[in-house]
């Protein structure tokens, strides 16, 4: 009889699996990142495309950091001596083209800008206010009512001399305007309201403007008025009045603004023309 044959198995199956999954890893590896050595251009390609987006980032960085232009110079900074700064910025504008903000060149240089079709999100109306004086309230009262009407009889009806700031600050609002020059000495200037003014304050024509009737009602005006007190009719005048004269620039005689911004003599406390000053009321806007 025979005996039995017996064989000695020694037990590293396992370290037989766990070399088999490296072995499988490593061919993984390989199968996604190019060897260096087998194919260095493909390596070489790679760190080249790695470093050049590195150097895209480090430009969108300054530039989104920036809150004005950057022009090209300054960008060279954060880049390698001999890199092409124009070419980056022309594929980084590229990389933004359909994006909500772009990059744009103003005035030779660089920066981030909300794309032209979106600048409607940003925008902001703001109204700045700005209160008349009361000075420019009569001021204006006077000239919608008695229209065409002069410095010197706006004057007369105030009681009180008018400061030729009052008529540039309504001039500013553009609710009057120099209609022409009256047909006496000096030529002064007339004055008359347009059509902004109509549109402020919601009137068809200038003979819309609130009657006596309507004043009292509203409070604006006493209600023992004398006996004789009149209102004037406004009437709607676009046209020049047969003793009005058009608007001249011959500049032969000093106009009534040039007038009284001529100095005052020390001694006298006249204007330069001869006229003594009057006081003028206060002007605050």
């Amino acid at each position: 009889m025979v005996p039995p044959r017996l064989s000695v198995v020694s037990d590293n199956s396992r370290g037989i699996d766990v070399m088999s999954a490296n072995d499988d890893a490593d061919n993984a590896h390989e199968r996604t990142v190019p060897d260096a050595l087998s194919d260095p251009e493909a390596a070489v390609d790679r760190l080249s495309k790695t470093a050049r987006r590195q150097k895209l980032r480090r430009l969108e960085a300054l530039l989104f950091a920036s809150t004005e232009p950057v022009d090209a110079k300054s960008l060279m900074r954060c880049l390698d001596a001999g890199d092409d700064v124009n070419a980056l910025l022309k594929e980084l504008q590229d990389d933004y083209k359909d994006r909500g903000v772009a990059l744009v060149r103003v005035a030779g240089r660089w920066q981030f800008r909300t794309a032209d079709d979106l600048s409607y999100l940003l925008e902001r109306q703001q109204k700045e206010e700005r209160k008349l004086s009361k000075a420019a309230l009569e001021t204006l009262a006077i000239i919608a009512y008695h229209q065409p009407v002069t410095r010197a009889e706006i004057e007369e009806i105030r009681g009180v001399s008018t400061s030729p700031g009052t008529l540039d600050v309504l001039m500013e609002t553009a609710w009057i305007r120099p209609r022409g020059r009256r047909r006496a000495p000096g030529r002064p200037l007339t004055y008359g309201t347009t059509e902004t003014f109509l549109v402020h304050f919601g009137l068809d024509t200038i003979k819309d403007l609130p009657g006596l009737a309507d004043l009292k009602a509203a409070g604006l005006l006493d209600a023992n008025l004398p006996p004789n007190f009149t209102m004037p009719a406004p009437t709607d005048v676009a046209a020049l009045m047969p003793d009005e004269l058009p608007l001249s620039d011959d500049g032969d005689e000093n106009s009534e603004e040039e007038q009284a911004l001529l100095p005052l003599d020390e001694e006298t406390g006249e204007d330069g023309d001869g006229s003594r000053a009057e006081p003028t009321d206060s002007e605050t806007t």
